[in-house]
């Protein structure tokens, strides 16, 4: 099937599907366009193991409304592909408007992914679609919860789940109403954001998870689209959440709140006036060790520092994050490499002599503690005095994570903790040497 779906876009864009269909009548035409089980990826086909809720996390244009509408087709029409069929069916979304626009009525709704023979008569008055085999879907609100307490169902469509405002109420009023059939199941497209009803879901053992971003649905989107979403928002937390579909979550606590990293986003960097590339070395370079930290800053002449890169890796012998800091410091021009010394601190100085004796070196001990640390740096984040130039995924992650007890994972900040001592350097210690400036 996978074969043959490959075949048949390669033909579509290559102009040439008409060739391939010569003879076939409009119906024919029709129905190999509506030929889900095809055109599909596998992300957007039901699991074929047991299950109650079927979550589809996506970005933007994933295909996550496609695949819901989809779904409730093949369960309508009794498709085998789809499981057991059903008769009773709840379509709801953020407001009636958006089951109408989205759900049934949209590009991707369900009026448009039938064949004409099969499409379910539409009446709107009623809010209702009915198919001619007597399977019947109504639309809900979930904005209006009481509206589901009575109507009783065997599946049911949640668009959009992490946007309703009511949407523990909705969910619970909904599932009091999931109890016809052999397997009521509900299948539920969104976008992820750290609701908690999100979360409950994802921990639930009748869950199944499929996960898609944007890009995964380049062939059906506007070339300029795509190009151009990810060109401002690749990486950001935003285009994470809406491009990539992860579950990006919040901590309370951090000492680097996500929307203070996001404010401090810049494209593009001022004349620094010194650059440093620091290094927290790990104990060991064993599996499961502790990552390298090797973390780029610079400072311009007012004082306005600028995380320039993010180099840091796990499982990295001393000759290779030797090496990797070194052409890292060549790269940016820096004016010297700060190394924490306090595991293997002559072992630190040792190797990267032996790598490069010409490139200076501050070594600097960690007297305090990491949260410590961390603190007038984060102080500078909440003064905006740090950009981030660009888009560092993991290293902002490990800082959205870190709060007064760590990294809730328990693991050691290493990223961070390399990030700290590069800021440190450049403007909270005593200059080593004199500036100079670079241009662009």
């Amino acid at each position: 099937m996978q074969n043959l779906r490959n075949g048949l876009i390669a033909c579509v864009e290559a102009g040439t599907l008409n060739e391939l269909t010569v003879g076939f009548r409009a119906s024919d035409y029709e129905a190999l366009l509506k030929f889900w089980e095809v055109w599909s990826r596998p992300d957007q086909l039901p699991p074929q193991r047991a299950w109650r809720n079927w979550l589809i996390l996506g970005g933007r244009g994933a295909g996550k409304t496609r695949a819901g509408a989809e779904w409730v087709r093949g369960v309508a029409l009794s498709r085998k592909r789809f499981g057991e069929g059903a008769r009773q069916i709840a379509l709801i979304g953020e407001s009636l408007n958006d089951v109408r626009e989205v759900m049934i009525e949209g590009v991707s709704g369900l009026l448009g992914v039938h064949a004409r023979w099969e499409r379910p008569q539409w009446e709107p008055s009623r809010r209702r679609l009915q198919w001619r085999n007597g399977a019947v879907a109504y639309a809900f609100s979930a904005d209006d919860p009481e509206s589901l307490r009575g109507p009783q169902f065997d599946a049911a469509w949640c668009d959009e789940l992490c946007k309703w405002r009511r949407a523990e109420a909705a969910y619970d009023m909904l599932q009091f109403g999931l109890r016809l059939g052999q397997n009521p199941r509900s299948a539920i497209t969104t976008t992820p954001r750290p609701i908690p009803l999100l979360k409950r879901l994802l921990a639930e053992p009748g869950t199944v998870v499929s996960r898609a971003a944007t890009k995964a649905n380049a062939f059906q989107l506007a070339p300029q689209f795509l190009e151009q979403m990810l060109a401002r928002y690749a990486g950001t937390r935003l285009g994470r959440q809406e491009l990539d579909g992860e579950l990006i979550e919040a901590r309370a606590d951090s000492l680097f709140p996500r929307g203070r990293i996001e404010h401090a986003r810049v494209d593009a960097h001022p004349p620094l006036a010194r650059i440093v590339v620091a290094i927290d070395p790990p104990a060991s370079s064993r599996e499961g060790a502790d990552a390298c930290g090797i973390v780029a800053a610079g400072v311009d002449d007012d004082g306005r520092v600028f995380v320039l890169a993010d180099q840091s890796e796990q499982g990295l012998s001393p000759l290779s994050w030797a090496s990797r800091a070194i052409a890292l410091y060549r790269r940016l021009e820096a004016d010297r490499i700060v190394v924490e010394v306090n595991q293997g601190g002559e072992m630190a100085r040792t190797v990267l002599h032996e790598t490069d004796a010409s490139v200076p070196v501050s070594e600097v001990r960690a007297t305090r503690g990491k949260v410590l640390r961390a603190e007038p740096v984060a102080a500078l984040y909440e003064q905006g005095r740090v950009c981030h130039v660009g888009t560092f995924p993991e290293l902002e992650d490990e800082m959205a994570d870190f709060g007064a007890d760590g990294l809730s994972n328990g693991r050691s900040p290493d990223r961070l903790d390399a990030l700290v001592w590069a800021i440190t350097s450049l403007v909270l210690m005593p200059r080593e040497a004199t500036p100079r400036m670079r241009s662009l």
